[in-house]
């Protein structure tokens, strides 16, 4: 399958094919050096980008090179990614016209750092990040957010909507007026 590497819209260079590929046909393999979670950590900390795979088995990350490696992410993507018996293969996810770009969803997980997305699909969520794992961020947030203000004590308004507990004058100095 003639694929090439080209400048790309979406980011720096992506790959594309020269030729139509029908939908349900392995593109090409994310292939690369098999390390452990820990050496990724210890290669690439405070890297900017990296081309890492983690496999299912929590285990093994791929530090990819490659044609697949070069491959963009896009909200919309016209690739997908399968693991069968330890290798990664892209497989296309409908058919795809000659000179398309190959892309496919990277589903970020596991870091907070930002990946912002710009694929401009109308799908776009405005992150390479999983749907799954900002739901998980966004409750693990709130839960923060949550228990910060259960330490606050309560704020006082500057007016209340019954005279007899609040204050005349807007403002925290305020002084109460007096009860008849």
């Amino acid at each position: 399958m003639p694929l090439v590497v080209r400048p790309s819209r979406i980011h720096a260079v992506g790959v594309f094919t020269t030729t139509p590929i029908r939908k349900g046909a392995r593109v090409v393999e994310y292939a690369g050096p098999r390390i452990t979670p820990e050496e990724a950590d210890r290669l690439y900390d405070g890297a900017p980008r990296t081309y890492l795979y983690g496999l299912e088995d929590g285990k093994t990350v791929i530090d990819g090179e490659g044609l697949g490696a070069y491959l963009n992410h896009s909200c919309d993507p016209n690739c997908e990614v399968d693991e069968i018996k330890g290798r990664v293969w892209i497989f296309a996810l409908r058919n795809i016209a000659a000179g398309e770009e190959l892309v496919w969803d990277y589903n970020l997980y596991d870091d907070e750092e930002p990946a912002p997305c710009h694929c401009g699909s109308p799908k776009c969520r405005g992150t390479m990040y999983s749907r799954e794992w900002m739901a998980r961020v966004r409750r693990r947030e709130a839960r923060r957010k949550k228990s910060s203000d259960v330490e606050k004590p309560p704020r006082r308004h500057a007016r209340s909507k019954n005279p007899a507990q609040g204050w005349e004058k807007e403002g925290r100095n305020a002084e109460p007026y007096p009860l008849r």
